[in-house]
């Protein structure tokens, strides 16, 4: 039950980011600014110390690590025993409560509910890589309802910070092999301003990258992704690409969503008029308009709840890429029930594609290896 409230919260104060004033007035937009907005000024925010990523309880994920939630997976599928590649994953944001700027990382209902995400996003690697998702200072979500726009900044800067700095860890423990990029809302954000920062400027660490799988976060196919060094992902085997939806079902009301794309600034500048956001099918793993009838859609992840063995519904929910937004059909039941202003699924991105998900992560990852490694060292099918 606790996970339900969570994700209640999360999809109220989405909706809210999005809708803006007229929203905020229509679902009690001045109770929910009180309770998540921060009272004090950055700088006079509480601030956690800074994670050391040399220590394992420094990652809600990483090979090694007790109790690890990047190990899970429904029933029918299991993590590789011996993962040939490895995932940077950047959880999205968890922390609601208004007392600071960026997330207590010693607050257990905050650990509770990043690991359970972290377990059903990360995992649709993990059949082939191992996870590696650092706790980081992330932004709480009243900075993005904030007036305070110097402040939401500094707090975004500190949370990238520390995402970098675990990035480093992550690439001295990886030296080399097939990297996968996982980030979702908050955390696809931060992923593409590290991609901008770091795999664009570097060759050999660019040919590394199997994908980055971005939902969540409205990307500029003309400027934010050239900015990051990747292209979109025009093929169901092509690597060192990017992969980005958001998620709507019909009747959607997609225009806040469309007007905060061109208001918020890009990694790689201004959205001026006229950009066309990312938008992949993730039934078809490609960036097209052609639609996925619900029968291609191999398995959604059912949403946590009381059940403690989430299970697969397979067949329910087909996609269109329409406009820069994809278009779902009628999900299953369980997955309305938290359903954001204009119809839009943003808590459930990844769980509703959660098994063709998985599958295209292990193809193009065999396509890497295959194109770099004797067929004798490419990695089997995983279950």
């Amino acid at each position: 039950m606790a996970a339900r409230r969570f994700l209640f919260i999360i999809g109220v104060l989405v909706g809210v980011v999005l809708l803006g004033a007229g929203a905020f007035r229509l679902f009690g937009g001045r109770l929910i600014a009180t309770a998540t907005k921060p009272r004090v000024s950055f700088a006079e925010s509480a601030v956690s110390p800074a994670p050391d990523y040399a220590r394992a309880a420094s990652w809600i994920a990483r090979p090694g690590r007790a109790g690890d939630p990047g190990l899970f997976t429904p029933q029918g599928f299991k993590p590789a025993p011996h993962p040939a590649a490895a995932v940077f994953y950047v959880a999205p944001t968890a922390y609601t409560t208004g007392d600071r700027w960026t997330a207590n990382l010693a607050d257990q209902s905050f650990r509770t509910r990043i690991a359970s995400l972290t377990a059903a996003q990360s995992s649709i690697a993990n059949g082939v890589a191992a996870v590696w998702a650092p706790y980081y200072r992330q932004a709480v979500f009243g900075a993005f309802l904030s007036e305070r726009a110097a402040d939401r900044d500094r707090a975004l800067a500190l949370a990238y910070s520390d995402v970098r700095r675990a990035w480093n860890s992550f690439l001295a423990a990886n030296p080399s092999g097939p990297i996968i990029l996982i980030g979702h809302s908050q955390g696809a954000l931060h992923l593409s301003r590290l991609l901008a920062d770091t795999v664009a400027r570097d060759p050999r660490l660019k040919q590394r990258i199997v994908a980055a799988y971005l939902p969540g976060w409205p990307l500029s196919v003309e400027t934010d992704l050239p900015a990051m060094g990747l292209r979109p992902c025009t093929g169901m085997d092509t690597t060192g690409c990017a992969l980005g939806w958001q998620s709507f079902a019909e009747p959607a009301d997609t225009r806040p969503s469309a007007i905060a794309f061109a208001r918020w600034p890009g990694i790689g500048g201004p959205h001026a008029p006229g950009q066309h956001m990312l938008c992949t099918n993730p039934i078809r793993g490609l960036a097209t308009e052609a639609a996925a009838v619900a029968a291609a859609n191999l398995g959604s992840l059912q949403p946590a709840g009381d059940d403690p063995q989430p299970r697969l519904i397979p067949g329910k929910v087909g996609a269109q890429c329409r406009g820069g937004f994809l278009m779902i059909s009628q999900p299953p039941d369980g997955f309305d029930r938290y359903v954001l202003p204009g119809n839009n699924y943003h808590v459930y991105d990844i769980h509703l594609f959660w098994v063709n998900l998985r599958a295209d992560v292990e193809r193009r990852t065999n396509a890497w290896m295959g194109a770099r490694l004797p067929a004798a060292k490419r990695l089997p099918e995983a279950p």
